[in-house]
């Protein structure tokens, strides 16, 4: 509430006094900062040395080709349909791979699906079809 004199005439002031509340954030900004240090080093631990270089995995790929004359490739090696899920077996042994899965566009659905099967049965969770990019005309 403004003080007015008898001359002056007694319009009310519309503008917000914000240098209290800076004054308290001030405030509150110097005690958060002061406190911060002591909160995080609560608890004295000494930690462990480490080495700063990361182990990166590859994970293993098994490529299967198939052909439009039907015929099935693992890994640049023609392979029988009935020995794939085998082969596949003995990969997912040594390490577990992923599988990427090349089937010409004019191969049969047939072939394709019995690939499918073959890497399930192996108990191979990760494969992937493998695509060319569409061209633009």
């Amino acid at each position: 509430m403004a003080m007015f004199s008898d001359g002056e005439s007694e319009d009310l002031v519309s503008e917000i006094n914000v240098t209290p509340l800076v004054d308290v954030m001030l405030v509150l900004l110097t005690v958060f900062i002061v406190t911060a240090p002591l909160l995080m080093n609560a608890v004295k631990v000494k930690l462990p040395q480490a080495s700063a270089e990361v182990a990166v995995t590859v994970p293993k790929t098994a490529h299967i080709s198939v052909t439009d004359a039907g015929e099935v490739f693992l890994d640049q090696q023609n392979m029988p349909l009935d020995t794939l899920t085998k082969e596949l077996g003995v990969l997912k042994q040594k390490h577990d791979p992923a599988v990427e899965i090349y089937a010409d566009e004019h191969a049969q659905y047939g072939v394709v699906a019995k690939v499918l099967a073959a890497i399930q049965r192996a108990g191979i969770s990760k494969f992937s079809f493998v695509m060319s990019p569409e061209s633009r005309k």
